[in-house]
């Protein structure tokens, strides 16, 4: 099949030369799974590697993997999510478990977790590790640009305005749009966020690949997922998969015309960080 003209891929390095050096701050996003581990042997020392948190899998599997990441001479990151922290003790718990593996950044989330435990939200975490004396040397907190579904705008601006107090960079939510993130950027401004911006987006995301791995993380976690990220379901919709170069390329194009001052990607890999750190790998070396 013919490749379409106006369809810019790695092969097109000049389509992502507005990405800058943001293609060389990039972080590899992974769920809790052991088998990851063997993917991520491949990559570069130092490469950040971030772990999520499934409400099947108790924070003690997001930060076992950590653990293992640590000792792959990775920089791992893992999501602390706050509704699955039970209480002070176990907060205590997993930040002496991370001391020990020298991680000193996390990224502070809620939680899809029904019942919360000690602590309702991640402000509420983060306000108990700075009482501790034990906030992390870097901390990322999530952003919203397409919005949440059960929280109001209003509220999600006043959260994030809260949580820079105490974090050093936000995330974006995996979205396939590039004019929301941008515009994301700009309303964050607009409400005083002055937080660096990393841009989430899709990494070598395979339909297959995800289905297998949301059954393995519970099909509760799949359904909440999907409800929460329709971008990702529109962007998969009809397709095998889904590949980085037209978002990236949209990205890099209002970057350069300085319309998207984003700091940083983030690859949501669904655990194909293996190919999703190839594609990286290309994009560099074609000169991007």
């Amino acid at each position: 099949m013919r490749r379409r003209r106006n369809q810019p891929g790695v092969r097109d390095a000049g389509a992502l030369s507005g990405l800058g050096t943001a293609l060389d701050r990039v972080r590899y996003e992974v769920l809790p799974l052991p088998s990851v581990l063997e993917q991520t042997a491949t990559l570069p020392e130092r490469s950040v590697v971030t772990v999520t948190a499934s409400p099947t899998k108790d924070l003690d599997a997001t930060v076992e993997v950590c653990e293992k990441l640590a000792a792959q001479r990775l920089c791992a990151v893992p999501h602390l999510a706050a509704r699955q922290v039970r209480d002070t003790a176990h907060l205590r718990d997993l930040l002496d478990r991370l001391d020990g593996a020298e991680i000193d950044e996390v990224f502070v989330v809620g939680g899809d977790a029904e019942a919360p435990g000690g602590f309702r939200d991640g402000l509420a975490l983060l306000r108990a590790m700075e009482e501790l004396g034990r906030l992390p040397a870097r901390v990322g907190v999530p952003s919203y640009p397409e919005g949440h579904p059960t929280i109001p705008g209003d509220r999600l601006w006043q959260a994030l305005r809260d949580k820079q107090a105490y974090a050093d960079y936000t995330v974006t939510q995996l979205c396939f749009d590039a004019a929301a993130v941008c515009a994301f950027v700009d309303r964050a401004r607009a409400h005083g966020i002055t937080l660096p911006v990393v841009a989430g987006v899709p990494g070598m995301v395979d339909r297959a690949k995800l289905l297998t791995v949301g059954a393995r993380i519970g099909v509760g976690d799949s359904l909440r997922f999907l409800r929460h990220n329709r971008s990702l379901v529109r962007g998969l919709i009809g397709r095998r998969g889904h590949q980085p170069e037209t978002l990236l390329a949209d990205l890099a194009s209002r970057r350069a015309d300085g319309a998207c001052a984003v700091s940083g990607l983030h690859f949501y890999t669904f655990n194909r960080v293996g190919a999703t750190a190839r594609w990286v790998t290309t994009a560099r070396e074609r000169g991007t």
